[in-house]
């Protein structure tokens, strides 16, 4: 799949919860070729910040060429993205890594924290029936009313301020779900707990893995995982998340 860097010009960008911030932004040809599940580089303008920061995508507009990243300010150069107003252009490459395999079968989505966004454009693509279980620190409920519009939502908060005390695991099993297959995205306990889920119950799992990246196009090997097979770039046991992934079969990785 091709991929392009591009001056992208900013839309429109807000706020959703505090330091969770939400971007459209109008593309050439990202737009064009993305698909749920990967992720774009971000630039900073700051000269001393020379790694791009890696966004998982929210939400692609194929026709308007524009896409969405919802992201959490943790360092300086989210910050200086969460500064971009109307009109401003930022430096982004993209698509970038392997997005979910779609299909009709009874889906099950699994996000936890920043990890929920790249479910809203896949609950978007996918045809079956779905059920999204999302987890939350708190009542910060960022994205479940649009996630509403794709699916049956059931939500996990770490204070037990909305719906069910607990993981995401601890509602999926209050709930009895039984998926057909799971997609799942968010920090690496949850994506292990999950892992452990669906091989109990003998479900397909599709994860989407966290990682700090570097240079994003897999030349650099800051990302790697591992993995139950011998890679042919490296010949060892590992994968690199950037560009066999983010998302791989649950089988294929270690946690």
């Amino acid at each position: 799949m091709a991929k392009y860097r591009e001056q992208a010009q900013v839309l429109e960008q807000q706020e959703l919860a505090p330091g969770i911030f939400s971007i459209w932004l109008q593309t050439q040809n990202i737009a064009k070729e993305a698909t749920a599940g990967q992720f774009v580089s971000v630039y900073c303008q700051d000269g001393s910040r020379l790694l791009p920061r890696p966004i998982s995508l929210c939400e692609v507009n194929t026709k308007d060429r524009t896409i969405r990243l919802v992201y959490r300010v943790v360092g300086g150069g989210t910050r200086e993205f969460s500064g971009l107003r109307r009109k401003d252009t930022v430096d982004i490459v993209g698509p970038l890594g392997n997005g979910f395999p779609l299909g009709n079968q009874s889906a099950l989505l699994i996000g936890g924290g920043i990890g929920i966004p790249p479910l809203l454009e896949l609950a978007k693509r996918l045809e079956g029936e779905t059920t999204i279980v999302v987890g939350y620190r708190d009542n910060q409920l960022f994205l479940k009313e649009e996630l509403e519009r794709c699916g049956r939502v059931i939500v996990a908060t770490e204070d037990g301020s909305v719906g069910i005390r607990g993981t995401v695991i601890d509602a999926i099993c209050e709930s009895g779900i039984t998926p057909q297959v799971i997609y799942s995205c968010g920090p690496t306990p949850m994506l292990r707990a999950v892992k452990q889920f669906a091989a109990e119950r003998q479900v397909d799992a599709w994860l989407s893995l966290e990682e700090r990246m570097a240079c994003g196009v897999g030349a650099c090997l800051a990302c790697v995982c591992r993995t139950t097979h011998v890679d042919e770039h490296s010949g060892v046991k590992n994968a690199r998340i950037c560009k066999e992934g983010p998302v791989f079969e649950a089988r294929e990785v270690e946690l």
